[in-house]
């Protein structure tokens, strides 16, 4: 294959500090590249330098073949100003500038108009990808086409950003922490996506079965310089290990790390995108190999932690809702000691809402929660960094405790503690500002651990760490004598940690599952099997026989493209309307009649998206052909 990207003696520095220096590597076409370093050794910078956004010290970058490119910046940059329907198709592409003018013909009660976008569409095929369009915007949950850029939140930003980049179909695609702000269904679908689909690929993402699905070469950037890894990230890790074997005493700690990484890895499921690799028989029997589940590692450091009598956290008969959207309905939970508890579900379901009512930041509406005397929540969350940048890294920990208990007896300082969790002590004297965003997630979790919790209670906890962070943190917790409870879209980090999951499911429904994530993922995959069997069955009982042979599917008729494009607008402003509603019900300003009306006018947009968008799916599917 043709050589797209050539990077050659690249240096960088920031400050004194050296982050790459003569580093050198080529990605040819159609490679799947991911680059692994610690926080705050430079994979950003250098993202930033083959984009042409950030200046080099030294070295070449050079793209070849005229390759056009598109990059997702970590902290993605959208015009404030623009709907997200005019961001999405605001492109110098002549195809998404076609799509973008019939789009808008479709709100125009010119129909001459309109008769003049369709034929700009048939004339460049651009039904096909106006539907693939409408697959990715529906994936990333970005369905709120008229709404301003501006009102969006962060994670609705990254979605959008990572649409865009999706849409142009480049022949380059570059990939800072594409995973952040996804759902896991939104995580699987785009690992399928980005593997069935012909693109040259160079991210950086900490998720390991991400990592292990998609990439076919690591490049591991450590020490200023660059290791190249020809295989996914299973093979990364056995070349890896194998180099830090023939390194000194100060690489001890990252080589018995790496190593239960690697044996983590054997012991677990190949990589699965949207297929299952095992067969789980029944919902009772999981639940009784769950019951059974044994820790199997030890721990360097383990942390005392306060006292826990028999009266953990009893969640009774909870019911709670943001306006006339149910979160909660009669839910109950008694949790147990030492219980590793993670909660999935999609985006907006209601799994931070959750955490806070656990740690009575909200009052349930119905119900009561009631926490034991002796528990001390440690709560880490998703927007929970607030440190002073001109303090020192080692003021921040020591204003919490200069000496930390551990569980063996022993205790250890601050400073010891911060080494462990990879600031090395030449850092400790370094201002918080000069920390990258992920070295500041790091300290954040410090400061929750060693406030010698027993209830661990973690919003998003992944985002941001490195992998050498993660595995410490998760050998942390595999020891950890306490109870856990945990948001997170890491599938490898739930089925290293958690015992079995909350999995919202919408609409106030909450399944308790008995499990890590792969062995749910399993059971539901032969869960949708078995009722796509189901409804097979029923429609060849119910098809009369001369129905069973028919023609080949024809595509959309004039007509039903007119149909097609009408439905998107249409769910489009459902969407926007049920947004409204929404916003309106949760503020809690609306006299009896209004709520009773917009709870009413609630109900019937639901049923009228559902409706239209099965109509808007079926007609997608007959596009196809």
């Amino acid at each position: 294959m043709p050589t797209l990207l050539q990077v050659e003696n690249l240096t960088r520095h920031f400050g004194e500090k050296v982050l790459f220096e003569n580093i050198s590597f080529s990605i040819n076409q159609y490679q799947k590249v991911a680059l692994i370093a610690g926080n705050g050794a430079g994979k950003t910078s250098l993202l930033n330098i083959i984009n042409g956004i950030e200046p080099s010290d030294g070295g070449t970058v050079s793209l070849f073949n005229q390759a056009s490119m598109a990059y997702l910046k970590q902290e993605p940059d959208l015009n404030e100003n623009n709907t997200v329907f005019d961001e999405v198709y605001t492109t110098s592409n002549d195809v998404l500038k076609t799509i973008h003018d019939y789009e808008e013909a479709l709100e125009s009660p010119d129909k001459n108009l309109l008769s003049g976008a369709m034929e700009r569409m048939d004339a460049i095929n651009g039904w096909d990808y106006e539907s693939r369009i409408g697959q990715i915007l529906s994936r990333l949950s970005l369905s709120a086409m008229h709404l301003p850029v501006s009102s969006l939140s962060g994670g609705q930003k990254k979605r959008l950003a990572l649409a865009k980049v999706l849409i142009t179909e480049p022949d380059f695609l570059i990939l800072d922490e594409p995973t952040n702000h996804l759902d896991i269904d939104m995580i699987e679908w785009l690992e399928e996506y980005l593997t069935r689909n012909q693109v040259t690929l160079l991210m950086v993402t900490h998720d390991r079965y991400f990592l292990n699905n998609v990439c076919d070469e690591i490049l591991e950037m450590e020490n200023s310089q660059l290791f190249r890894h020809k295989g996914n990230y299973e093979y990364f890790l056995e070349k890896s290990q194998e180099r830090k074997g023939n390194e000194t005493q100060e690489t001890e700690k990252a080589r018995n790390i790496m190593r239960t990484e690697q044996e983590w890895m054997r012991r677990m499921p190949k990589a699965r995108t949207t297929k299952s690799k095992a067969r789980i028989d029944s919902f009772y029997e999981l639940k009784e190999k769950a019951a059974n589940k044994t820790s199997e590692r030890s721990m360097t450091l383990g942390m005392e932690g306060a006292r826990m009598g028999k009266k953990i956290l009893e969640v009774h008969d909870v019911s709670f809702s943001w306006g006339d959207l149910p979160i909660l309905n009669h839910f109950g939970y008694i949790f147990k000691r030492r219980e590793k508890i993670g909660i999935i579900g999609k985006n907006g379901s209601g799994k931070s809402t959750f955490l806070d009512l656990v740690t009575s930041g909200i009052r349930p509406q119905k119900g009561t929660i009631e926490t034991g005397g002796t528990i001390k929540f440690g709560h880490y969350r998703q927007q929970g960094i607030s440190f002073d940048g001109q303090t020192r890294v080692i003021d921040v920990v020591k204003s919490i405790a200069d000496v930390i208990q551990l569980s063996n007896g022993d205790k250890v300082t601050a400073a010891h503690f911060l080494n462990y969790f990879m600031f090395p002590y030449p850092m400790h004297h370094q201002f918080v500002y000069k920390l990258s965003g992920g070295e500041k997630r790091r300290l954040y979790l410090v400061t929750v651990l060693m406030q010698n919790p027993n209830f661990l209670i973690l919003d998003e906890p992944t985002n941001d760490l490195d992998i050498l962070t993660l595995n410490i943190l998760e050998e942390y917790l595999v020891t950890f004598q306490g109870c856990v409870l945990v948001v997170t879209h890491d599938r490898f980090f739930l089925d290293k940690i958690v015992d079995h999951l909350f999995v919202f499911e919408g609409n106030a429904v909450i399944r308790d599952f008995p499990g890590n994530y792969s062995q749910y993922k399993d059971w539901a995959d032969q869960r949708k099997r078995q009722a796509a069997l189901d409804r097979s069955g029923a429609i060849k009982e119910a098809a009369p026989s001369s129905a069973v042979t028919k023609t080949k599917k024809q595509g959309l008729s004039y007509k039903e493209k007119l149909d097609f494009g009408t439905l998107e607008n249409d769910i489009l402003k459902l969407e926007q309307e049920k947004q409204d509603l929404e916003t309106a019900l949760g503020l809690g300003a609306l006299d009896q009649q209004e709520l009773t009306e917009k709870s009413q006018r609630y109900s019937v947009v639901l049923e009228e998206i559902e409706i239209k968008t099965e109509r808007w799916m079926e007609l997608s599917e007959k596009n196809l052909f």
